[in-house]
């Protein structure tokens, strides 16, 4: 099944957290309705949300940037019955267009779990500055290779930087604390470098938002908790402070 929508291949979350998923389709489907579809199938999967329909769903939600060719779509209130879902975009002239995701629902405190990549959904920062993002992994990703890949799949993302040294850009930074938490610092960051990342170890990944706005500035001290405490309670509890 030949897709131009693409989105993340496996993800893990929480039960009862919220998602957000970003799926690139391409430009030949900028006014096409798109959706998200719930099964394993494509042929045989139920409808969740669909953006020309009147979003009355309490646990998802979709939105469309035409201009980034990006919809996202946001699951909340998870369960361990939510679990393969379908990125859609409609095709007037043939089959439906998707792509795959594999959702795992974890309960338990999702650090310690052996499969598990996590991180913040949405950061912002100001031009110019430097950014610390905080990725949480499960005990099996211990000695494995840990990165951040800037697109929304796993298999065809740009590497930014990796802990095996095999990539090491100058402005970026990674340091791997084998005690489940690996962070990446990202500097001198430009209005161009925001968009979506990938948090990633295994098989496992976890998307991440990154919006840079306002006129550079020269500060050297990196943006740490560039997050809401509130959304990110775990997170905000590991990482941010004992930074502050």
């Amino acid at each position: 099944y030949d897709s131009v929508v693409t989105t993340v291949t496996k993800v893990s979350v929480k039960a009862g957290r919220s998602l957000s998923i970003p799926c690139l389709y391409g430009t030949q489907y900028r006014n096409h309705v798109k959706y998200l579809c719930k099964g394993s199938r494509w042929r045989s999967c139920s409808y969740a949300i669909k953006t020309n329909e009147r979003q009355k769903s309490k646990k998802f939600s979709i939105s469309d940037d035409k201009d980034q060719r990006i919809f996202t779509v946001t699951m909340r209130e998870l369960t361990n019955e939510d679990s393969h879902f379908w990125c859609f975009v409609e095709n007037n002239n043939g089959p439906d267009d998707g792509e795959y995701f594999h959702l795992s629902v974890t309960t338990g405190p999702p650090i310690l779990r052996t499969h598990s990549v996590t991180t913040v959904t949405k950061v912002s920062v100001k031009a110019g500055r430097s950014l610390s993002i905080p990725c949480l992994y499960g005990t099996q990703y211990r000695n494995l290779v840990k990165y951040l890949c800037k697109g929304y799949r796993w298999r065809s993302c740009s590497y930014v930087i990796k802990t095996d040294g095999q990539r090491k850009p100058k402005k970026f930074s990674i340091s791997d604390d084998k005690d489940q938490n690996f962070t990446v610092t990202l500097s001198g960051l430009k209005l161009e470098s925001g968009g979506w990342y990938l948090c990633s170890s295994g098989e496992y990944q976890m998307p991440v938002h990154l919006s840079v706005y306002g006129k550079p500035t020269s500060s050297k001290s990196p943006c740490i908790c560039c997050f809401q405490p509130a959304l990110e309670p775990l997170l905000f509890a590991r990482f941010c402070k004992s930074q502050r």
